[in-house]
Order: C-alpha cells, then sequence, then structure tokens
C-alpha cells in the first residue's frame, strides 16, 4: 500500500541532485561560494535519501497501517527539516557572485521553505490516518502519494535556475553536493530523531531529475 508514496518520493525533485560534470570554468568566487553551500547541504540530502529508504522499506503489502505510519511520518518530518536546513544553506550563504544572484538566491530559499512547510503538512495528514481501517488507510495514503507528486512536480524552477550557469558548474564539482547513497534500517522509521544505520538500499534515492518524476 506504501508503493505509490515511495515512487512518489524518488520522483521528486531536490536541490543539486540532478548536477554532474566536472568542468573547469567558473571563478574562484563561484567556486568559493559553491563550497560553502555544499559543505551544509550534504547532510540534509543523506537525510532526505535515509527517509526516502525507510519508506521504501515499507512497501510491502503485509506491512501493518500502523508501521506504515509511524514510517512514513517520521520520513516526511526528517524531509521538513532537512529542506528548511537547504534554504538556511542557502541563505547564510549569500547571493553567489554571479548576475541576478540575490533574486536567484531568494528564491531558491523560498522554494525550499515551501517545500519544508508542504512535507510537514503531509506528516500532519499520515498522523491523522485510520490505522484501524485497512482499506481507508490505503486510500489515504494514495491520497498523500498523489499530493506528494504535486510537490515534485511544482516550484523547483528556482533550484534549477540556481543549478545553471557558472553556479551550476560550481556546484556539481562538490563533493557534498553529489547524490549520496541512500540507506535505512527499521529504526529509520522510528519518531526520534536518532540517525538511522547505514544499509544501502539501491532502489531508494531522494531524487531523481525532472525527467524521472512518477
Amino acid at each position: 500500500m506504501n508503493k505509490k508514496l515511495a515512487a512518489a518520493l524518488s520522483g521528486g525533485a531536490v536541490l543539486v541532485l540532478a548536477l554532474s560534470g566536472c568542468s573547469d570554468d567558473s571563478d574562484n568566487k563561484v567556486n568559493d561560494w559553491a563550497k560553502k553551500v555544499c559543505d551544509r547541504v550534504h547532510p540534509q540530502l543523506q537525510k532526505i535519501a535515509n527517509a526516502n529508504a525507510s519508506i521504501q522499506q515499507q512497501t510491502s503489502d503485509n506491512s501493518k497501517p500502523a508501521d506504515v505510519q509511524e514510517t512514513d511520518s517520521a520520513a516526511f518530518k526528517q524531509i521538513s527539516q532537512a529542506y528548511k536546513a537547504l534554504g538556511s544553506a542557502v541563505e547564510s550563504a549569500g547571493p553567489p557572485p554571479v548576475d541576478d544572484g540575490e533574486t536567484t538566491q531568494k528564491e531558491a530559499v523560498k522554494e525550499l521553505n515551501a517545500s519544508s512547510a508542504a512535507y510537514a503538512k503531509l506528516q500532519e495528514k499520515v498522523d491523522a490516518l485510520n490505522t484501524k481501517d485497512q482499506g481507508k488507510f490505503a486510500d489515504g495514503l494514495k491520497g498523500i502519494a498523489d499530493e506528494l507528486n504535486k510537490i515534485s512536480t511544482n516550484g523547483d524552477q528556482a533550484l534549477k535556475k540556481l543549478q545553471s550557469g557558472e553556479v551550476g558548474t560550481a556546484m556539481a564539482k562538490q563533493e557534498g553536493c553529489q547524490k549520496p547513497t541512500a540507506s535505512a534500517s527499521p529504526s529509520a522509521g522510528k519518531s526520534d530523531d536518532s540517525e538511522p544505520s547505514t544499509e544501502p538500499s539501491k532502489e531508494a534515492s531522494p531524487a531523481a531529475s525532472a525527467s524521472k518524476k512518477a
């Protein structure tokens, strides 16, 4: 019953995960800005990857609604917190030293904060689902998956702009802005804030490029 949710999550767009390349044509100021952002971005990308992996692990048709609810709630909370931290990372780095950098930065921060709020609302909706009735619970999850698809298909234009041109090239070179290896264990679904253990999951990824949206 959680498969649509996992598919929707893996289709989401996340800052800098679509970046690739090793070009050296960015100047030092842009590279310095990219390093400042990416050093703070990486831990948050890892949290998103781990949260996605924990949902992937609860995709069995035999999963109990209460277990799915607990896992999904914890995952959405973690993703919400990660997006908020991503927004803070971009904001604290200051405008990138390129044309129209200040506007690009502000719009990207706005989108990241909006995503954080959206995932917080999804957590509230998961918490409110009726786990006593499996049919109603499945229907509720389907509605949440539909909302998740909307989140991942809307509102990432500013992030795409941030990842383009000189800034995108500089960020692509930073190790902290590369896609992390998703990892999770059953404990990742718990409601505390402890870090999940590192059990690789080949299927789980915090985001894919826009072309792979579910």
